[in-house]
């Protein structure tokens, strides 16, 4: 029996339309990475296509590797001619070669996110910035929305005429890439843009890797930006056999950019498509299928499928009320375990999801009380450590010592007797002379005023160039063995002292097995190990590409993270109006953002394979302040043929929950007239007189959506509604009571 005749047939249909766009429209579980992998081996088996000519593209390196594994067990010898990579991997390696053509070195620093901030400070000052009017992060996320929509510094400049915080954000835009380009750098968003840039620029370097990749597929495709788009229709505007594949309903990402609008509109852009749906779900149960079915039904922006399965029904989900959050928090707990101690499964089967990362801590606490292992995704980075960027600054330094972010970093750590008066005199020295920080200190006896500091300065280059010499002999391990040794980094966070100190030195640690390995997949490709492929293999670490899944612990996330994840048991935590969905999208008059958290409940119900438990609370301390929320209204959205309610929760109690939370008390008063008499009402975005603390055309602040310009005030009775154009997020309506507005 052929390999193709173990797939359904709307599998099989996909993976031997081989020809033209196809857009295929993957649910949940639908194996669309089966289809994506017989499909790679069907062109080189079946039609003779050459194993190089084929691109795999993916967002994460976790579902890069699987891919990667999937295809060499199927297709075998030539597999490892077929280019299986993220979008930021795959460009990294086309700029490698190519990027002296835009007046790079091959040699570039890629800036993780602690890079760019540190540079923004850096730019913040020079242009001398109130980055209390306008916050680092701020800045950064409009240059990174820019990029992602392809908007340069110039074009950008010209689009913020007579917007004086557009063309403020402009100038620091400018000068932002202006450093980057100095410090021969660029950040995530760069690799892309700039290799759009190099192929509508040098028309033989698009044409030699159309040429090259005649056949292209692109995974998860509803999470492709406006660039990412781009970049694909270059590559695949000459052959144009371009297959995407992807779910319109787990379309998540609009915050980091992602237009949904790419996928449901694809036939407007490829008018010749094809589209194929698979809706048949291998991983969950029925009754699990058609929750998700009967939530994502409801909304408008999207592609009509239905999920279903062979699996059977399964059990019911479990709903459960709690009084607070704390019983939220206990009752998940003590069920876990008590499944645990029944055999009902180990603890890496079970995994609890939630909106927002403050959930989190409740669910630590007693996990810790309880004794019971468990691991959160998207906690501290392990590569942004502070001994980890040391050691990695030192690498950094000796592959492009025109990383000046990385050279100031380790200029003194360990601790050599340089202060900070010498460094400011180097770099005032470098800004003078318009070149970099470490070809400054290359040059330090010219320096005027720089001291006793001169000779300290002269032994850290003197270091530094040993390294460089040492490196184009040496392997990676043995380079960084050699920092170690040599500077003596390890010994000095020994003579701190502390359980700190021992748990930094155990990274460091960490971090040589992490070269080693990277080392031994090199040779097993027959891969030369280089330092500047290490270096941009920890740039493209995403924090889910190093969940463990083979320890035995109870896993924790934000339901942004569980993507592309399953588990046999699944508690949806924290489900109530205000904190899922959230009072912003509330509130929102955009009905997109709405749909958007619907997409994301879909997501959180079918992540579940054989058991799902919603939990929710009637009271929550946020910010510290007591809420009373209703049930979210996902919930409502589920059958209650579907739900078993237990012991727990009890529907008549329902009507003692307060119907007032904070969002509709506030809605109350906005729509009371000013002469009806009522309770007093908090008002925050009040003074005591009832006038509000800002008028239109002030700026004010928000703690979610950062800062923005006041465009409009409606007073409505003792409230007033308030209309805010915010930097980053957009028009937004709110009442005042509620948003806590603050001018700034």
């Amino acid at each position: 029996m052929s390999i193709y005749d173990t797939l359904n047939g709307q599998q099989k249909e996909a993976v031997l339309h081989t020809e033209g766009p196809l857009l295929i429209l993957a649910g949940a579980g639908s194996g669309k990475t089966r289809v994506l992998t017989h499909r790679i081996a069907y062109l080189i088996d079946e039609m003779g296509v050459n194993p190089w000519n084929i691109l795999a593209i993916t967002f994460t390196n976790k579902a890069a590797k699987e891919m990667r594994e999937r295809v060499d067990n199927l297709v075998g010898f030539g597999s490892e001619s077929v280019w299986v990579s993220t979008f930021h991997s795959s460009c990294a390696r086309i700029l490698r070669r190519h990027i002296p053509l835009l007046g790079y070195d091959s040699n570039f620093t890629i800036y993780d996110t602690d890079d760019q901030k540190s540079l923004m400070k850096d730019v913040c000052k020079l242009l001398q910035i109130d980055t209390k009017m306008y916050k680092e992060r701020t800045l950064l996320g409009a240059i990174a929305h820019a990029k992602e929509e392809l908007v340069g510094p110039q074009e950008f400049r010209l689009r913020a005429e007579g917007d004086f915080v557009r063309q403020k954000i402009a100038e620091v835009y400018e000068e932002y890439e202006k450093q980057l380009r100095a410090n021969n750098a660029l950040d995530f968003d760069d690799l892309l843009v700039k290799t759009v840039q190099l192929f509508q620029t040098q028309a033989d370097v698009l044409e030699n890797y159309q040429e090259r990749f005649r056949y292209i597929m692109v995974d998860e495709y509803q999470d492709t930006n406006t660039v990412q788009f781009e970049l694909v229709r270059l590559l695949s505007s000459r052959y144009r056999n371009l297959c995407v594949v992807g779910d319109d309903d787990q379309s998540i990402y609009k915050f980091r950019g992602a237009n949904i609008k790419n996928i449901l509109n694809f036939e407007e852009f490829f008018e010749d498509a094809k589209v194929i749906k698979l809706e048949q779900n291998y991983r969950s149960t029925g009754n699990i299928l058609n929750a998700a079915n009967a939530v994502i039904r409801n909304n408008y922006g999207r592609k009509e499928k239905t999920l279903w399965t062979a699996n059977g029904d399964g059990e019911k989900l479990e709903l459960r009320q709690l009084d607070s959050a704390y019983d939220e928090a206990e009752y998940i707990i003590d069920d876990i375990r008590n499944r645990v101690d029944k055999g009902e499964g180990t603890y890496d089967h079970h995994a609890i999801l939630y909106r927002t990362n403050a959930q989190s801590r409740l669910f630590e606490e007693k996990f810790v009380t309880a004794n019971i292992p468990y691991r959160i995704v998207g906690g501290i980075n392990f590569y942004a450590r502070r001994e980890i960027k040391d050691v990695l600054s030192y690498l950094k330094t000796v592959d492009n010592g025109k990383d000046d972010l990385a050279v100031r970093r380790i200029v003194n750590v360990p601790k050599r007797g340089i202060g900070l008066t010498s460094i400011n005199r180097v770099q005032e020295y470098a800004l003078q002379k318009e070149i970099g920080f470490y070809e400054a200190l290359q040059a330090v006896d010219l320096i005027p005023g720089i001291g006793r500091g001169a000779s300290k300065l002269e032994s850290f280059v003197a270091l530094i160039e040993h390294f460089k010499a040492d490196a184009r002999e040496m392997s990676v391990s043995d380079l960084m063995q050699e920092i170690l040794d040599e500077t003596g980094y390890v010994e000095s966070l020994k003579s701190e002292g502390d359980e700190e100190a021992e748990a930094r030195i155990e990274n460091i640690d960490e971090l040589m097995s992490k070269i080693v390995a990277y080392e031994e997949s090199c040779e097993e490709m027959n891969e030369p190990a280089t330092l500047g492929g290490f270096l941009e293999e920890v740039a493209l670490v995403a924090d889910i590409d190093s969940l463990d899944e083979s320890n035995d612990h109870v896993v924790l996330m934000t339901l942004h993270s569980a993507k592309g994840l399953e588990f046999p048991h699944v508690y949806l935590a924290g489900m109530e109006d205000g904190i899922f969905p959230s009072y912003m999208t509330i509130i929102s008059e955009d009905a997109e953002d709405l749909e958007e958290e619907r997409r994301l409940c879909y997501v959180g119900i079918t992540r579940a394979e054989k058991e799902l438990t919603l939990t929710c609370a009637r009271r929550r301390m946020v910010r510290g302040e007591t809420q009373f929320n209703r049930m979210s209204r996902f919930l409502k959205e589920i059958p209650v043929e579907l739900v078993s309610t237990g012991n727990v929760f009890e529907k008549e109690k329902k009507e003692d929950i307060p119907k007032k939370n904070a969002y509709m008390q506030a809605k109350q008063v906005f729509q009371t007239k000013v002469y009806a008499a009522q309770k007093p009402v908090k008002q925050f975005g009040t003074p005591a007189g009832g006038k509000l603390s800002y008028e239109v055309g002030d700026r004010v602040s928000h703690m979610k959506f950062g800062e923005g310009t006041v465009t409009a005030i409606v007073e409505g009775g003792r409230d007033y509604e308030v209309t805010v154009d915010f930097d980053s997020a957009g028009t937004k309506k709110m009442f005042a009571a509620f948003a806590k507005l603050k001018k700034v």
